[in-house]
């Protein structure tokens, strides 16, 4: 039985933010301090990244199983409901400007800078007297060749498997979704379970691709304009589909235990905007990260 309308459920204190600032804090530190202390363009010691992400998904877990107790309790009603959604919603927008700002970066790089540095517009001088010869042609590690030579990674082979993969996906958690409002449990259950499946192969493939591309093509952070905006978007964006997977796993969890019905079940209704947001990303990083190189 939920709370009276009239009412508006406050939590109480809670340490999961502090618990997860302080691992987000080690997770992005840590890495940054890996790119500073490689060695020859390789990653250095990523223990602290790592220690970083397992407390991040212990907060996950423990902040979840918190709110879960919580809802199964009654004690949310329908302006929680609400403020939940306008939550997540604006959440949502927040990873779309994150996102935005690196495609923008990309953009510059591609249709301003580059040319610049080939003598477009005013900037002949520029190139004839600090970059002689350079071709403002993209994908560039620019005029002075920073990480040596390299080839491009083809949208082609894994790239493209991984877009069918997370289309697939997407089509998955849209059958589970309608299951869940149909009231077929079973199907629902097969739905989320086919997602999370998928999202591990688009994660596992990745990590192939990266060792691939810093094994065979010389293609790594350090390799230019090229190499930054790569590893740049594929890699936050595969961040984004660890922690959706996360989630989706949670939702799978409480769907086999049916704490879900077809009227209250706006977690697993997040976890799905949340996922159908990655696919989004990830086909405008198979277009302009992959396709038009």
């Amino acid at each position: 039985m939920s709370h009276a309308e009239g009412s508006y459920y406050l939590p109480e204190l809670s340490h999961w933010p502090l618990v997860g600032s302080i691992g987000l804090f080690l997770a992005t530190g840590g890495f940054a301090y890996a790119l500073i202390y490689g060695i020859d363009g390789a990653l250095g010691n990523m223990t602290v990244s790592y220690i970083g992400l397992a407390i991040v998904i212990f907060m996950l877990f423990g902040w979840f199983g918190t709110v879960i107790k919580e809802s199964m309790a009654g004690k949310y009603n329908s302006q929680v409901d609400t403020s939940f959604r306008m939550g997540m919603m604006w959440f949502i927008l927040s990873e779309v400007m994150f996102f935005a700002a690196f495609f923008g970066a990309l953009y510059y790089m591609r249709n301003f800078s580059v040319p610049w540095l080939g003598g477009a517009g005013n900037n002949a001088m520029t190139n004839a007297i600090l970059h002689e010869g350079f071709q403002a042609v993209w994908p560039t590690n620019g005029p002075a060749n920073v990480g040596g030579d390299y080839k491009v990674m083809p949208a082609t082979g894994l790239p493209l498997w991984n877009t069918i993969i997370l289309l697939t996906s997407g089509v998955t958690l849209t059958w589970a979704h309608h299951a869940l409002k149909a009231g077929k449990n079973s199907q629902l259950v097969l739905g989320l379970f086919l997602t999370v499946v998928l999202g591990v192969v688009f994660l596992s493939f990745q990590v192939y691709e990266y060792g691939h591309a810093y094994n065979d093509l010389n293609l790594k952070l350090t390799t230019g304009a090229y190499g930054t905006t790569f590893f740049m978007l594929t890699g936050f964006h595969g961040f984004h589909v660890f922690v959706g997977a996360t989630m989706l796993i949670v939702m799978l969890v409480r769907a086999m235990k049916g704490h879900f019905t077809a009227e209250h079940h706006f977690a697993f209704e997040a976890a799905a905007w949340y996922w159908h947001f990655v696919d989004v990303v990830w086909l405008g990083l198979f277009i302009f990260v992959y396709w038009l190189i």
